[in-house]
């Protein structure tokens, strides 16, 4: 049951996952020693169930954890990689189906920095270029955004849901002007999530 609910999560990876994991959390997510704290507590105190999370022997997460300071061994940048996965899975579980909730109700802001463009000679003011864009995007955005990803969508695919929504809310102004526009939306270099 424990490494279901770890998978079921799952860390999800490119600059919109990371951006929607993070609107989705209100605290930072314990990292080093504090992520390995966590999962002790979590798992309450049992290094057989942490070591089968992290996938190692339970010898090695009682040299992680011992209090003597001879005998303590520190996480491989490997090891401590697979601690940080597992503790973002399990961490705020709660917390995180409310604000999937909310921003499903009602809505989210992204706020990001990308490659816009339109269907465009080349040389004109509509070619692609790197803008900063903020912008309101409805519940049905989210809803979309969350079944890819439960869905195992990569970050291709969520990309492709944002084009479509940035097109329509940005620049066809929710259906109001440019008919017909096709937007190009690449290069992600930044993609922030504000819910509520």
């Amino acid at each position: 049951m424990t490494a279901r609910v770890a998978d079921c999560w799952g860390v999800y990876v490119g600059k919109i996952g990371d951006g929607i994991e993070r609107a989705l959390m209100t605290r930072p997510v314990p990292a080093g020693a504090s992520a390995l704290r966590f999962l002790m507590r979590a798992e309450k105190g049992s290094t057989k169930h942490v070591s089968r999370l992290v996938g190692v022997s339970q010898r090695t997460v009682q040299r992680w954890v011992t209090d003597r300071p001879e005998m303590r061994r520190r996480p491989s940048a490997a090891h401590t990689k697979r601690i940080d996965e597992v503790v973002r899975a399990r961490w705020q579980p709660r917390v995180r189906a409310r604000q999937r909730a909310r921003a499903e109700e009602d809505g989210f802001v992204i706020h990001t920095r990308a490659r816009f463009g339109f269907a465009a000679p080349a040389g004109s003011s509509d070619d692609p270029r790197v803008r900063w864009i903020t912008q309101y995007l409805p519940g049905e955005v989210a809803r979309e955004l969350f079944a890819a990803r439960d869905a195992g969508a990569g970050e291709q695919q969520q990309t492709v849901i944002l084009a479509r929504a940035l097109g329509h809310a940005y620049f066809r102004e929710w259906g109001r002007r440019a008919h017909g526009l096709h937007i190009a939306f690449s290069d992600v270099e930044f993609a922030e999530f504000s819910i509520g």
